[in-house]
This record gives C-alpha cells, structure tokens and sequence, in this order.
C-alpha cells in the first residue's frame, strides 16, 4: 500500500505518541513536518493524498529513530528558532530557550538606559543574545566561550545573521579587553545534584554548558565579581529558579550599587540585574 503524505503524518504522530503525551506528539510531528520537510499545513491539506517518496519516508524513519532516544527535535534538526531568526545548534551548544529572550529583553532596556556603547555576551554559546543585541543595537558586542566547538557555531551563526561580532576564546571576562560595558550571560546554573531528575533530553546537551558547582551558582558568582572589579555598570544574568535571592546577596557583596530579579512567566526566578 502507498504511504500518502497524509499518512506519513498520521503514522508519525503514532509512533511519536509511543514516548510522549498526545498532544506533544500531536505538535512535534506537525513541527516535523513544516520545519523538517518545509511542508506546510495548508500544503498537506492540498497534497496530503500524494505519496510519499521513498526519500522522505526513510528521513521521517531516521528521525523517529533518533528521537526515540531522547534526542531533541532541534538537534536532529541541526537548528532552532529565537527571536524570529534561524540559528545553528550542534551537540556543542545548548538548544536556545524562550526563557532566554526575557534576559535580552532586559539588557536592551538596561543598556538603553545606561546609553551603553559596547556589551560582552560571555558563554555565548551559540551566540543567540550576542547576535540578537548586535542586530538589535549600534553597540559594539564580544563574546566569549571556554568551547571551540560553541565559538565554532557561534561565529558560523553570526556570519549567516551578518552581525557584527568579535568571538574571544576563554574563561568568562578573561579575554576580553577593556572597556567592557554591558556584561549579559547565560551561563551554567543547574545544581549538579539535580541531574538525575532531569528531563533525559538534556542529557544530550553539553553538561558544561548546564551545570555549575556551588549548586549551580559558582559560574555566576565569579562573572559577577569580575565584571564589578573591571568597573562594568551592569551585568544581567540568566539565573535558576530561587537563585535569586542568593545572588542578590552575593552581588552587593562583590560591591554592586544595586541588584534585583525578574521572573518569568511561570513566577521563578530567571533574570538578575546588577547595577554599578
């Protein structure tokens, strides 16, 4: 019997559907479908009685196999969307989250406000909020990474998206010269003691990239005290849920004039802002 497009879905939703709920399996195979193929749902309404050929069928089968495992869609994908623009993402990087465009959001009103020229996107990853504040200002953006393989990404991303952006390879502020302006990070801040009950998709995105010691607030820490002895006037962070308080504390220690926290959505704790 001939597999029709309509079909294909249908079958893919199913076996979908065999290690995720009903409608997350309902979503991800139309996600398969428009993002993997470049099939729309009105073009599946018009040709969903064609058959499929033998190519996409082994694609679609490939990509169930794979993501039966737990690898995420974005990384059998190989990229993923944020703010509107399409970027890379390899097994170097983390998969960007929407959680992320708050901490953007915020040091574009920040570095607005502080009429900033320049900002350091540190553990960039890669390179979502580097790229994006690039795009979306006159300033004059560095990134830095520990990871060739993100700066790798990071940079290929950047030439795509034609933004301007100069790549440093090293420990947080380490390499990046002077003045440093805004500092922005999405650095590592899950509790090593929480892995185990993660989620295992995450178990596909690189542990350096998500955990941190001092359960998760070591990496944070440090940035922040860094960026206050260079005499940064600001630096805004993407923090854990009930981290806040925590680093708040911290931050006036390491002598900043100010600190608070912006939550997300859901009410945790997901934004620190620290001000000179």
């Amino acid at each position: 019997m001939v597999q029709t497009y309509r079909q294909l879905r249908l079958d893919l939703s199913a076996a979908l559907a065999e290690f995720l709920d009903l409608s997350e399996a309902h979503a991800e195979s139309i996600r398969w479908f428009e993002e993997g193929l470049d099939l729309s749902r009105s073009w599946l309404a018009i040709h969903g009685m064609e058959p499929a050929p033998a190519q996409v069928r082994r694609q679609v089968s490939d990509w169930v196999r794979r993501r039966r495992t737990g690898e995420p869609w974005a990384y059998l994908l190989g990229w993923s969307s944020f703010r509107d623009r399409r970027f890379k993402v390899t097994r170097d990087t983390l998969i960007p989250r929407p959680e992320t465009e708050l901490l953007v959001e915020a040091a574009l009103d920040v570095g607005r406000r502080l009429q900033v020229e320049r900002c350091v996107d540190v553990g960039t990853g890669s390179g979502i909020i580097a790229v994006s504040l690039a795009l979306e200002t006159a300033w004059q953006v560095a990134a830095t990474d520990l990871s060739p393989g993100a700066l790798a990404v990071a940079r290929a991303n950047a030439e795509a998206l034609k933004a301007p952006v100069a790549f440093f390879e090293g420990s947080l502020l380490d390499p990046v010269p002077d003045p440093l302006g805004l500092v922005v990070a999405n650095l590592p801040y899950v509790d090593p003691a929480d892995q185990p009950g993660l989620q295992p998709e995450l178990g596909f995105e690189p542990a350096s990239a998500l955990f941190a010691p001092d359960r998760g607030l070591a990496l944070s820490a440090e940035l922040l005290v860094q960026a206050r002895r260079r005499q940064a006037p600001a630096c805004l962070l993407e923090i854990g849920a009930g981290q806040g308080g925590e680093l708040c504390r911290r931050a006036l220690g390491a002598g900043w004039g100010k600190a608070m926290v912006h939550q997300d959505f859901a009410g945790h704790d997901r934004v620190l802002v620290t001000l000179a």
